[in-house]
């Protein structure tokens, strides 16, 4: 598969994820507690952070258990990293920044990339690399909405998931902009319900979300 048929992929991997809760996890069992926790409640992607040792073991666990959730490897910083999470059985990756090097591997896995970036030199960077589904990362400190707003006009043709600073409260008005594929959030997967097992509160913050989406897209 070509880097743009990639891309296409990846957009609607996250057009269909709508809010994608960005997952870091301590234990396996706290990983299959949460992915069921946001399945029930409506939210079918997530983005399993790599930022824990049990994270790759969790991500294998995961789709051999629930094979139809889809998981982006997150936090993606190296070779080995992307190698082992493709082994693991990752549906896409993404990076919270892309240097040069790492943009070419990107290019060239077998799965779809979603490469992180916070500048508008960055996003050009990687645009003509051939990637026009892009992270923006971290989204708040940026400029939020004002930044992807800003970036609708000379980027026109690039598809953003804003994340870092998205919440609750402000995801709709990210998904509305034309150039919003998706968001990213860690608001209804805070990692004190996880270490607490507040998994009831997981899936009720999911539906919430998965509501956002809907109202959003209008469905």
């Amino acid at each position: 598969m070509t880097l743009a048929e990639h891309q296409n992929q990846a957009e609607r991997l996250l057009h269909d994820a709508g809010i994608l809760p960005v997952v870091t996890v301590d234990t396996v069992e706290q990983a299959h507690r949460v992915a069921d926790a946001l399945l029930e409640g409506g939210l079918p992607a997530i983005e399993l952070t790599l930022r824990t040792p049990v994270a790759i073991e969790a991500l294998t666990e995961l789709k051999r258990a629930l094979p139809h959730i889809v998981i982006g490897a997150g936090t993606v910083l190296s070779e080995l990293q992307m190698l082992q999470a493709i082994d693991a059985g990752a549906d896409f990756l993404v990076t919270p920044g892309t240097p040069p090097a790492l943009a070419t591997l990107l290019g060239d896995a077998p799965i779809p990339a979603v490469p992180g970036a916070a500048t508008p030199t960055e996003l050009l960077s990687l645009a003509a690399q051939g990637f026009r589904v892009c992270k923006l990362f971290p989204a708040a400190a940026v400029g939020g909405l004002a930044m992807v707003k800003g970036l609708a006009g000379p980027l026109a043709e690039l598809k953003l998931c804003p994340t870092g600073g998205i919440s609750e409260a402000n995801a709709a008005d990210y998904l509305a902009q034309p150039n919003v594929v998706c968001v990213g959030g860690s608001w209804m997967v805070p990692r004190n319900w996880l270490a607490e097992g507040r998994w009831d509160q997981v899936k009720a913050s999911a539906a919430a979300a998965a509501a956002i989406v809907r109202q959003a897209r209008g469905a």
